[in-house]
């Protein structure tokens, strides 16, 4: 976005590997779910062959999606683990494929080795569950490569506290010191508060409503709700693919309280949803 001087504003432009930018100022940025698995909870087995992961790939983003990601290894609770070479016979491909189409892709790994060769094949951002706290590899690669990085929150592994803001900040300081340590900029970092990570449907629920709170990081942040048994518990919807419209409800709230990017399943219904929100933000007003 150009500034009254004519430069870049930098706040709101995210960094990303092989020189692509992303301008965060104008609209809600929609990252489309490509999970090239047999087991994620929502879509499970769907795209789990070259030809329907490239299909849906571009069905997403000629519905708006600005970003696919693309993961090759389940994140849902009580998934079975795979090995790294199995995540990258998965996605490798794909992600090659989807470059050369000048898609913008972003892997979802917290692997050091899957990232490293993701981006090599033509991925711009790592989108890492946990935070970069898992491969203590994995910031280096980013750093190395100029790789865009999400850096999401996840209460897995860790001592339940009764403040879920104060457990976002003391995760994120902790995964903010591992990547400015790694030479990671400023600029290529965003924030997921990790909705659905080891977390009740009560502190999701809080997380939501003090959502503001998470900018006072001072970087971009992502929602990831999409579909989400919280979700599911709150409107009574078993099936995780009845979980569109609530999900687009989420959204909204999550835009109005400052949040950039939403990675999602069905991007016609969030795309519409978010448009109302970006509306509102336009005029200058706020529901909240």
């Amino acid at each position: 976005m150009l500034s009254d001087q004519g430069l870049i504003d930098m706040k709101n432009v995210w960094h990303l590997a092989h020189g692509k930018r992303i301008d965060l100022l104008e609209e809600a940025i929609l990252m489309g779910i490509l999970n090239i698995t047999p087991d994620s909870f929502s879509d499970g087995g769907s795209y789990f062959c070259f030809e329907k992961a490239i299909a849906a790939a571009h069905r997403m983003i000629g519905e708006g999606a600005h970003i696919i990601d693309v993961g090759g290894e389940s994140t849902r609770p009580g998934a079975q683990a795979v090995d790294s070479a199995t995540e990258q016979a998965r996605v490798l491909e794909v992600v090659s494929s989807l470059a050369a189409d000048g898609i913008i892709i972003s892997v979802d790994t917290y692997r050091a080795e899957t990232a490293y060769l993701a981006v090599k094949a033509g991925a711009h951002i790592i989108n890492d569950v946990w935070g970069l706290q898992k491969d203590s590899s994995l910031s280096g690669v980013v750093g190395e490569t100029g790789a865009g990085v999400v850096v999401m929150h996840t209460g897995r592994g860790r001592e339940r506290t009764k403040d879920v803001m104060a457990d976002q900040k003391n995760f994120f300081y902790a995964s903010l010191d591992i990547a400015h340590q790694a030479g990671i900029k400023d600029e290529q970092i965003v924030l997921d508060p990790g909705f659905g990570f080891a977390k009740t449907r009560d502190e999701n629920i809080a997380l939501m409503r003090h959502a503001s709170d998470c900018r006072i990081f001072g970087f971009p942040l992502l929602a990831g709700t999409s579909r989400k048994r919280f979700i599911g518990d709150i409107t009574n919807k078993k099936n995780p693919r009845d979980r569109d419209i609530a999900t687009g409800a989420t959204c909204v709230i999550l835009r109005m309280s400052g949040f950039n990017i939403f990675r999602v399943h069905n991007i016609s219904v969030n795309r519409d949803a978010l448009a109302i929100a970006d509306a509102l933000r336009r005029g200058g007003r706020s529901v909240f």
